[in-house]
């Protein structure tokens, strides 16, 4: 479910200022005295999924404080690809015979055969949350497009990505890490990545509100009920 700040709805994977990131040491991994990936000095079986990757520790205070819109929370933003769930309510993403409903900031058409084969870290949407998401997202409202996509397989992270060094880890920057790459294993993950495949474009004027003649304010509350109406509808176990 979103949460409701004080400027309407907010998307269920926002980060919200009480939900900082836990403070880490990170370690190097070593098997014979050579390093092999790293790990958290005090690690538990919950830092890792179960594909065995270290995930950042952030605390899951859903709605305290005040929304970052832009800082996606890494456990909600994984829920939320991995059972292909809608970024801003949390309800099953929109599918027809087309596939998945995806919004996208409009700059991923520079990239080269776009959106076939591409990796992104944005979960689906549903159709009833398009006019939400492109007004709170920053990335969306500098632009956006709608996808569809007939399979979207999970294919890596995008986090912090360490390197050999003594006396700990050395930080190397922020990158996406395909599932095959080695890197996979001196990264901390943030978000996970999914690969769009046989995509259609989607006019997504179908699916705004007509605001002509109706107060936003109203059309949002709107929304902000409907949503809520939902809250009992049976959701996949994570």
């Amino acid at each position: 479910m979103p949460a409701v700040g004080r400027g309407g709805v907010v998307p269920y994977v926002t980060s919200w200022s009480d939900e900082k990131k836990l403070p880490t040491e990170i370690i190097m991994r070593t098997s014979m005295g050579i390093g092999f990936g790293i790990g958290f000095a005090d690690e538990t079986v919950a830092d890792r999924d179960r594909d065995g990757i270290l995930w950042t520790r952030k605390p899951d205070r859903h709605g305290q404080g005040r929304p970052e819109f832009g800082n996606v929370h890494s456990r909600r933003q994984r829920r939320a690809m991995r059972l292909l769930l809608c970024q801003v309510c949390a309800q099953p993403a929109d599918r027809n015979e087309d596939g998945v409903l995806w919004l996208l900031p409009d700059y991923y058409g520079e990239a080269q055969g776009w959106p076939e084969n591409y990796d992104l870290a944005e979960p689906p949407i549903c159709r009833a949350c398009v006019p939400v998401a492109t007004r709170l997202c920053p990335a969306l409202r500098r632009g956006h497009l709608g996808i569809r996509a007939r399979s979207a397989p999970v294919c890596g992270v995008r986090g912090l990505v360490y390197g050999p060094n003594r006396p700990a880890p050395a930080l190397a920057g922020d990158y996406e890490v395909r599932y095959d790459n080695p890197t996979i294993r001196w990264t901390v993950a943030d978000q996970l990545l999914r690969t769009l495949q046989d995509c259609t474009p989607v006019d997504l004027h179908q699916y705004r509100q007509t605001q002509h003649g109706h107060d936003p304010q109203t059309s949002e509350d709107r929304h902000i009920a409907a949503v809520r109406h939902r809250r009992d509808t049976p959701r996949p176990v994570p």
